[in-house]
């Protein structure tokens, strides 16, 4: 009896610090299950231009995320979420998109120096691509045009391999020549980069380079790794996850990813600030914090807040026509070089054609001669399977693709496939989890349609 019932004791305390550590890992994950649900639902909503229904219906439809109760003040523009004891809040700056507030004071969120500049005055519709939408009439040759409409159609059956594709877009000898949606989506709709947004952020670090004003063999000037192994690490470990951090990229848990994203006020001081656990180029591994730790640098470098919020549009979005691009900031003003870019397909095809052409936009040259080579070289550890904040083919993981293949990917499915020796970019944006969508069958079946 004695035994029993010190056997029943023991079960009811070991239930009970299961519940307890349940609910306390539940209370760890609230911030991140409200943070996401608005701000996804209000850069979906006031930036990408879909609605409430459709945005909950689809991208927040999945684990907690689905039982958030969100509210949008579409007078304000911002979105408040909510989930058990848990509250979050995202607002719409204009033309910088949507800022989650994440315990940040608003007022200074909503009146830092944002800069707007202007779009350039032209006709889009009445411009040639690919700096305006006017296409050509003409069929471009080399290309069995029927064949690859079939394949694109097919990635939008949401059959399986085929599920969640939102829309497709291919350029082929810097020619638009597919372009695709699926019912409720079109050419209007902004779409979320996710991590291509990286690729991007190589583009600035790029043009910084051009310009005089960043070296890849610098050493960060970044005073809590003054006095440490850090102070090793260069722009170049940055731009190639080689920098050695402590860092842990799992979407499905409390991780620093997670927690950065959606808790952290500053985004970079949250990822400079963790500590170094191997020594810089000897070990690769895939970090967003290190790209936001690179988005900090380069606003380092400006000096000029009203200057740095200017950057992207007037040094690279308005000169190659990607007019629709919106880069959001996190709640210490930063742009969130790791995820958050909002924009149309034909803008995302357009930035695919800057990196196919080596930089030049119709005889400008907008990146440092080079800089496609170096950001296509492989980093020291990823076995080709990484470059400069853009992913490669050179490991042949694609087959049947070609080995010069490169990507921007982003979480859930979004990415722009440039491959310069067959004169191809191919977008496609959605909402699909792992497994959901066969992207080597995809492109591969593209790449087929080129005639030999």
């Amino acid at each position: 009896m004695v035994m029993k019932k010190k056997l029943f004791s023991g079960l009811v305390i070991l239930l009970v610090f299961a519940l307890s550590a349940g609910i306390y890992y539940i209370h760890l994950l609230t911030p991140i299950i409200t943070g996401y649900a608005a701000k996804n639902l209000a850069s979906n909503v006031f930036v990408g231009n879909r609605t409430q229904e459709s945005v909950e219906a689809i991208d927040l439809n999945f684990s907690f995320i689905k039982f958030t109760h969100n509210t949008i003040d579409y007078k304000k523009k911002e979105v408040t979420s909510r989930f058990l004891w848990a509250k979050s809040k995202a607002i719409y700056i204009e033309g910088f998109g949507c800022t989650l507030v994440c315990g940040g004071d608003e007022t200074t969120i909503r009146n830092r120096p944002y800069t707007i500049v202007q779009l350039p005055s032209f006709n889009p519709d009445s411009t040639a691509w690919p700096m305006g939408d006017k296409l050509t009439d003409s069929i471009t040759s080399g290309i069995d045009i029927k064949k690859i409409n079939a394949v694109v159609g097919k990635s939008l059956r949401d059959t399986i391999g085929n599920k969640g594709t939102f829309a497709v877009a291919v350029a082929y000898k810097n020619q638009l020549i597919v372009e695709k949606y699926r019912s409720g989506f079109s050419s209007k709709n902004r779409f979320l980069s996710w991590s291509m947004a990286k690729s991007i952020t190589n583009a600035m670090v790029g043009i910084m380079v051009k310009n005089g004003i960043m070296n890849i063999n610098e050493k960060p000037d970044i005073p809590a790794w003054r006095n440490d192994a850090r102070s090793a690490i260069t722009l170049e470990n940055l731009l190639h996850m080689n920098s050695g951090l402590k860092w842990n990229e799992d979407y499905g848990n409390l991780s620093n990813v997670t927690v950065m994203l959606h808790e952290a006020n500053d985004m970079a001081h949250f990822s400079y600030g963790k500590p170094g656990i191997v020594r810089p180029d000897s070990m690769w591994y895939y970090s967003s914090g290190t790209t936001n730790i690179v988005s900090y640098l380069i606003r380092k470098k400006m000096g000029n807040d009203s200057v740095y919020f200017a950057f992207p549009r007037k040094e690279l979005f308005n000169p190659i026509g990607m007019h629709s691009a919106i880069f959001e900031t996190d709640a210490s003003g930063t742009f969130v070089g790791s995820s958050y870019i909002y924009a149309t397909m034909r803008d995302y095809v357009r930035f695919g054609l800057l990196y196919l052409n080596k930089g030049n936009w119709l005889g400008k040259q907008i990146l440092p001669l080079g800089w496609t080579e170096f950001s296509t070289k492989p980093a020291q550890g990823s076995k080709g399977k990484y470059g400069a904040f853009f992913w490669l083919n050179k490991s042949g993981d694609f087959t049947g693709v070609p080995r010069d293949a490169y990507m921007c990917k982003g979480h859930d499915g979004q990415v722009i496939f440039i491959i310069p020796s067959v004169q191809l970019v191919v977008v496609r944006t959605g909402f699909s989890k792992k497994d959901d969508f066969d992207f080597n069958k995809f492109i591969a079946e593209i790449v087929a349609t080129i005639k030999k």
